[in-house]
């Protein structure tokens, strides 16, 4: 054994050496991080859409205003700094202590214009909020009117020409998109127009509608003489308090952590599948480079097939381990930094979450048996391959095998205590990717036992086939063997040479 190790260490350090690899090492953190980033950061970024009203009906629109900027307040008022010009129009320090119904009542005076406040205050404070621009707004609150909308004042409503010209500053896109209000909105199968030539970005034609139905609702109510709070009383649908059992048994309320712990395991699934895919075709590559150099002849003269294969294996291994090492790193390193970029406010620490022993443990536990099981198979492959068109060619069931997990995932996740996921766990090329998508289960402690055992014994018995087939097809070169030589092979002793005709 001591010379498979010399051949893991030559694997190893050749691997280390290779600007590819170091490449790949940086490559894969920085795409991960971009896809999450990039989106996020672009959103953030957007220009506020442009929009504009005409109200024929004369009190919607200003009911509507007077909505949107309750709720903005409030969302200022809740925000973990609040802006200097808000607590000194209250003469507060922080609006911790206050109750959410004193913020409710505070919120809706000011954006009707009854709060009773210090008059050069409350100027100070509307110039402040009138002159305020979306980026301000965005920094504030990403959420806010402010920061996602931007209300161009058309001219006079209820002319054709106002129509016209809205048109024409759509047309020249410097107008998004512009709401026309009839005169009577609240009658039954009343319409507002929406007018806009984007017709994939629905936020804000769904941001109007959500406030100007809650207007019309109350209108209605009030039409009809029926109390809108007792009507909302009546309507107001039923709270779930959602629950789970402890380990010890008892009641405990579903928080968020947990519900975001319950899908870590998918996204563990998936940078499992890479790393062994990833790790596993790099052995397919290297064992088939090495052969079509003869470079795997000249190792043969100082080692035998089996502690070759075993070398290549272990090497490759620590190599793929190195790479996982540098994801769970990169990793930690997103949820804490990203965050705090993108984020104004996290409600719960997600590295605790991903950082969860139980989970890294399971992770590099199941990478490991994952890649040797396809490492027997794919060092198998590429010993009777002479090129990697051949390779490339015989890998395309192993790739169809391996996406049946990815395509399992989310079943999976929903129910990782289901009859899928207990069936596929016993099926050993699934193992590894299932049982991690289990974690949050967790599955029964037997199972465990059980799937990891399946799992060893059905890599040692790939092991004794791939050191069968390896042992002869290294060495050979020209046609690649048929199925029934491959058989052949298998079922020769060991240190007998297998016979074979001559076509």
């Amino acid at each position: 054994m001591y010379k498979a190790y010399l051949v893991a260490k030559r694997e190893y350090i050749e691997n280390l050496t290779t600007k590819t690899f170091w490449l790949g090492i940086l490559l894969f953190p920085v795409i991960i991080t971009l896809s999450v980033a990039v989106p996020v950061l672009l959103e953030k970024e957007k220009d506020a859409r442009v929009f504009a009203v005409i109200d024929h009906s004369d009190w919607l629109f200003d009911a509507f205003l007077k909505k949107v900027h309750q709720k903005d307040f409030k969302q200022l008022m809740n925000a973990v700094k609040p802006p200097e010009e808000l607590l000194d129009l209250f003469q507060l320090a922080s609006f911790k202590d206050i109750s959410d119904d004193q913020k409710e009542t505070w919120s809706q005076e000011l954006a009707n214009g009854t709060l009773q406040a210090d008059s050069e205050k409350l100027q100070q404070f509307h110039s402040w909020w009138h002159h305020l621009s979306a980026d301000e707004a965005g920094k504030l609150n990403a959420r806010l009117f402010k920061a996602r909308f931007n209300l161009y004042h058309s001219p006079e409503s209820g002319s054709d020409l106002t129509a016209e010209q809205l048109n024409a500053k759509i047309k020249n896109k410097e107008l998004f998109a512009y709401f026309e209000i009839g005169e009577n909105p609240a009658e039954e199968g009343s319409e507002i127009a929406y007018v806009c030539n984007n017709l994939t970005d629905e936020s804000l034609r769904k941001w109007f509608a959500f406030y100007a139905n809650t207007i019309i609702q109350e209108k209605r109510f009030d039409t009809n003489q029926i109390d809108y709070e007792l009507a909302q009383s009546i309507m107001k649908p039923l709270v779930f308090n959602e629950k789970q059992i402890t380990k010890t048994g008892k009641e405990e309320k579903v928080k968020t952590q947990d519900m975001v712990r319950q899908w870590v395991p998918v996204v563990f699934v998936y940078l499992l599948w890479i790393a062994v895919f990833t790790v596993a075709q790099m052995l397919l590559t290297n064992t088939v480079e090495e052969k079509s150099n003869r470079i795997i002849e000249v190792l043969l003269s100082s080692v035998s097939p089996i502690e070759l294969m075993s070398g290549k294996v272990i090497g490759i291994a620590a190599t793929g381990l190195t790479v996982v090492l540098s994801w769970v790193v990169t990793l930690f390193a997103a949820l804490k930094i990203v965050p705090s970029i993108l984020i104004a406010e996290l409600t719960m620490n997600l590295a605790s979450v991903v950082g969860d022993p139980f989970f890294l443990a399971s992770f590099v536990v199941y990478f490991l048996l994952g890649y040797l099981f396809y490492a027997a198979i794919l060092v198998a492959m590429g010993s009777i391959c002479n090129s990697l068109k051949e390779a490339q060619n015989l890998m395309g069931p192993v790739t169809i095998m391996l996406m049946i997990p990815l395509l399992s995932m989310m079943p999976i996740g929903r129910d990782p205590n289901g009859t899928l996921a207990q069936i596929l766990s016993f099926f050993p090329p699934f193992t590894p990717f299932v049982m991690m998508n289990r974690a949050a289960g967790p599955p029964e402690t037997w199972e465990y036992i059980a799937t990891t055992l399946l799992l060893i014994v059905s890599i040692a018995a790939a092991f004794w086939i791939a050191a069968k087939i390896f042992r002869v097809g290294i060495l050979m070169t020209g046609k690649p063997p048929k199925l029934k030589d491959i058989l052949q092979w298998i079922k020769t002793p060991v240190g007998a040479l297998p016979q074979t005709k001559d076509e």
